[in-house]
């Protein structure tokens, strides 16, 4: 159920970029790979043929071949945790996430995202405010989310998502002026957020934890 939360509501602290774009520059459901151990008995397949199919398999995952570990053990302590479902609630979030920072909604933040980095939103917030500037920013289109990382620790579950994305970036001052991006050409943006979220907790939230460069 704390997936259908996320696509409701969905430490490092974000870089200076997040001031104008917050970024530099998808369904069924897919499981994780089974453990070579869990494959034995299995009928070989061609090697030619066994090599496309690892290939195409690749290719289809939505995360990192790294991250599989960190993955399994958040499976081991959430069994209702699902790639897909979770990516899915990612992207709702970090449209949810920039819309409500760029229009300015500190309420509507407060339970996206931890204390830190509500706390970078809000001064990045009251710097734009107190220099009359404008943001005009839309979030075209994610073109992909990946798992880049993944890990229990503590009780805690953090998942490391990148997104690559299309974002149309415009400040305007008091005056309507544009001071700095443009209104015609999107900029493809890259960024790895990270969500935490207490295994087993009451409260199904995944929470926005940290920001990066990708």
């Amino acid at each position: 159920m704390f997936y259908v939360v996320l696509l409701a509501m969905v430490a490092g602290f974000l870089a200076l970029r997040l001031y104008s774009v917050l970024g530099k520059r998808s369904g069924h459901e897919q499981p994780l790979p089974k453990p070579a151990e869990e494959r034995v008995g299995t009928v070989a397949a061609p090697r030619t043929v066994e090599r496309a199919a690892d290939a195409r398999e690749l290719a289809a995952r939505p995360f990192d071949s790294t991250t599989e570990p960190g993955l399994r053990a958040i499976v081991a302590a959430e069994p209702q945790f699902d790639v897909t479902r979770f990516l899915e609630g990612a992207k709702s979030a970090y449209r949810m996430i920039l819309e409500a920072f760029w229009r300015g909604d500190e309420e509507a933040l407060r339970g996206l995202v931890s204390d830190d980095v509500h706390a970078a939103f809000a001064e990045a917030i009251e710097a734009r405010r107190s220099q009359g500037q404008i943001l005009e920013n839309r979030l075209i289109a994610i073109e992909q989310a990946t798992i880049v990382s993944a890990a229990v620790a503590a009780g805690e579950a953090r998942v490391a998502v990148r997104f690559d994305a299309d974002i149309a970036a415009v400040t305007r001052d008091a005056e309507s002026n544009v001071i700095g991006g443009s209104t015609s050409d999107a900029v493809q943006t890259h960024d790895v957020w990270t969500f935490v979220r207490t295994v087993r907790a009451s409260d199904p939230n995944w929470i926005l934890a940290d920001t990066d460069e990708a």
